[in-house]
């Protein structure tokens, strides 16, 4: 059997709204993953990989960047962002392969979720005992670590913030919310939210946008010296995920989402 061609796969891989969803679709996937995606799409669609397989090595490859990260210098910064945009790329073919072989299911909506918090988690985590200096030859400095866990936290509560909207709108009866429901009630607080949204600070405790931060701040550490860049940016995501995570629940609440 030919395999089909990226003009063949575009209409039913990418049908119309699938790069311009609000929340479903991150920036790189609109950028250049989506192109690259079709072109893995076109070997894989005619064999026996299943989407939720797929899923299943997505998930992997998010475990995986915290391991990386604990690499010892620029190398481990690189791995890191190597797993997470092997991450990105299978979340962008499992879901592409799925309705082109139209093979949808319930499991891989949730694993793709879950997925989604790893790869945050991880990243963050790994950043953590990255700048805690596990193999270095001095004492271990934990707060790092802490600090770390604490981002990690931070970023799985607020999508968790987001997500238990739904599960609370469920239970009640409600049908699922709509985008306009989003917007607080208060014109305080929309206009605070989109100040914050066009500051786009939040964006730093996610995964994909963390490890290129890590990337980064590796290069200055590694050019000047020591851990002071990647403890600094340790202790900014710190602070920035407990202060989105706070926010995001004040503006669920001020919403008509719950309504």
């Amino acid at each position: 059997m030919p395999k089909p061609s990226v003009a063949e796969l575009r209409p039913v891989v990418h049908p119309a709204g699938v790069k311009d969803r609000r929340s479903g679709e991150h920036w790189g996937g609109r950028l250049y993953m989506r192109e690259i995606s079709l072109r893995i799409d076109r070997h894989l669609v005619g064999t026996r990989v299943t989407p939720n397989q797929l899923t299943y090595l997505m998930t992997f490859f998010a475990v995986l960047a915290a391991p990386a990260l604990l690499v010892p210098g620029i190398a481990g910064a690189v791995l890191g962002v190597l797993m997470v945009q092997l991450y990105l790329l299978l979340d962008c073919v499992d879901g592409e392969v799925a309705r082109w072989k139209k093979q949808f299911s319930l499991a891989g909506v949730y694993m793709d979720r879950v997925a989604a918090y790893v790869c945050d988690a991880a990243v963050l985590v790994g950043f953590g005992l990255r700048a805690a200096d596990l193999w270095g030859s001095g004492r271990i400095d934990w707060l790092w670590a802490f600090l770390g866990t604490l981002a990690a936290l931070g970023a799985i509560l607020i999508k968790a913030e987001t997500d238990l909207v739904g599960v609370a709108r469920h239970q009640g009866g409600l049908p699922p919310v709509k985008e306009a429901a989003s917007e607080p009630r208060s014109s305080g607080m929309a206009l605070a939210r989109r100040a914050a949204g066009a500051l786009k600070f939040h964006r730093l405790v996610l995964g994909i946008e963390a490890s290129l931060l890590i990337l980064l701040l590796a290069v200055v550490d590694t050019v000047r010296g020591g851990l002071f860049f990647e403890r600094l940016g340790v202790a900014v995501l710190a602070a920035v995920a407990v202060l989105q995570s706070l926010l995001h629940l004040v503006s669920v609440l001020a919403s008509s989402r719950l309504r």
